[in-house]
């Protein structure tokens, strides 16, 4: 049972384990190890593609190791100074503080918070200062940072590389030897990363941590990885029937992955998938939306797996409006010389939208005044910015009352706004 579950842990849902062979000897004298994963909380939600190593770790747990999470609350506070990445940005102390509470949550719902040390890296670095910095930066040379891919080809093409940005994989090699990590999880973007944290705690007489390396996981749309900033992400915290619906809309070829990095369904059963997807003996949507209850009940529970999987049939098979549209109460306030214009005050959101009347007759609220498409979806929080709400109306992904929704709307109570195939919004009075 013991060599079974050292085999799933290395084997399944891994791209590379430095050194394996030492690694698994070390598994199977069974002594317990503190495996290491860091997070820097630049942004506050989970996606699926966090979710990955989360099941690693959890494996770890299952096999009576120790969860070391460090929470990089120095490192996200440095940001991406060269301006390559939007997924780092420079942020305050108390921005770092709400999202890494938020991670922490989420990162809970797959690794359990009783066998997870927690560790913030001000522990060690709020008190380094110059010195220590230097002594760290002298265990390395630039030739060594250069040979990372990204650095290097950033250098060949006169890109600028700033002085932070080879300081960071010190400070998380640093983090390393601060917790005496046995083992560091990450991406296979996080190698190099990790191999400095190996070569640093071999200088300073520690042990040099093992390294597992996961797939990262493709996005929705099938070609780049899941990002939130690509808008090809499933959160693990969203409603069970956004999860089962983006589930559905992967494309085919990338559903194996995510059963064998997500799910506990068998290698049996996933040689056996793969068989009949390949030789035309199943539908495809069969099996997807196998995996979209698993998800969903992963997430949340068997009961809404089996709500979300009723709802999509009810709306997209047989073509109804889901029963149970949440709605929205909108408050209107009436302006200018004859009423002319309108302000919409959306209950959820508190956002402000505008609106003018376009037929002069008629005096009741709600009836003649236009309100533009992109700013409703958008203060509905339909869509996370005003561009994405636009791009939306644009490619005709917005409706209202099952009709394609053009740049400006007619508003009156109890439309049904519709965004993709999964958001719903029906409006309805504040008071009513």
């Amino acid at each position: 049972m013991i060599g079974s579950n050292i085999a799933t842990l290395l084997k399944r849902g891994v791209t590379e384990v430095i050194v394996e062979e030492e690694f698994t000897k070390l598994l199977a004298a069974g002594k317990p190890l503190r495996i290491k994963q860091g997070f820097d909380p630049s942004r506050p939600d989970i996606h699926l593609g966090h979710v990955v190593s989360l099941r690693k770790l959890r494996q770890f747990q299952d096999m009576d190791h120790r969860v070391i999470l460090i929470v990089g609350d120095w490192t996200a506070q440095i940001g991406d100074p060269s301006g390559q990445s939007a997924t780092r940005p420079m942020l305050s102390a108390e921005e770092v503080r709400e999202n890494a509470q938020t991670y922490m949550e989420q990162f809970f719902k797959v690794v359990d918070p009783e066998r997870t040390e927690v560790r913030w890296q001000s522990e060690w670095f709020a008190n380094f200062d110059l010195s220590d910095v230097i002594k760290l930066t002298s265990n390395f040379t630039v030739a060594q940072f250069l040979a990372r891919e990204d650095f290097r080809k950033r250098y060949e093409s006169g890109r600028p590389i700033a002085i932070t940005e080879l300081l960071y994989p010190l400070l998380q090699a640093y983090d390393s030897v601060v917790v005496e990590a046995d083992v560091e999880v990450g991406g296979t973007d996080q190698m190099f990363n990790c191999l400095v944290g190996r070569e640093l705690q071999s200088t300073v007489g520690q042990s040099p941590q093992h390294v597992l390396l996961v797939p990262l996981l493709v996005g929705t749309d099938g070609r780049q990885k899941m990002s939130k900033s690509l808008e090809n992400y499933i959160g693990v915290t969203e409603p069970p029937q956004v999860i089962y619906g983006k589930v559905l809309s992967i494309p085919d070829n990338i559903m194996i992955d995510y059963f064998e990095l997500l799910t506990d369904v068998s290698d049996e059963e996933l040689a056996r998938f793969s068989g009949e997807l390949e030789g035309g003996s199943v539908n495809p949507m069969v099996l997807k939306k196998r995996l979209a209850r698993e998800l969903v009940a992963q997430f949340h529970d068997v009961e809404a797996a089996g709500d979300a999987e009723a709802g999509f049939e009810q709306v997209f098979q047989r073509r109804q409006e889901p029963e149970d549209i949440p709605a929205e109460p909108i408050t209107l306030e009436i302006q200018g010389p004859g009423q002319q214009a309108v302000t919409l005050i959306i209950d959820s959101t508190q956002q402000r939208v505008a609106g003018k009347r376009q037929e002069p007759q008629g005096t009741e609220q709600g009836v003649g005044y236009f309100v533009g498409t992109a700013d409703m979806v958008h203060g509905l929080g339909l869509a996370g910015s005003k561009s994405e709400a636009r791009r939306l109306q644009e490619q005709g992904a917005v409706e209202i009352d099952g009709q394609k929704a053009g740049d400006f709307f007619e508003f009156r109570y109890d439309l049904v706004i519709k965004v993709g195939k999964r958001r719903f919004k029906r409006l309805v009075k504040a008071d009513a």
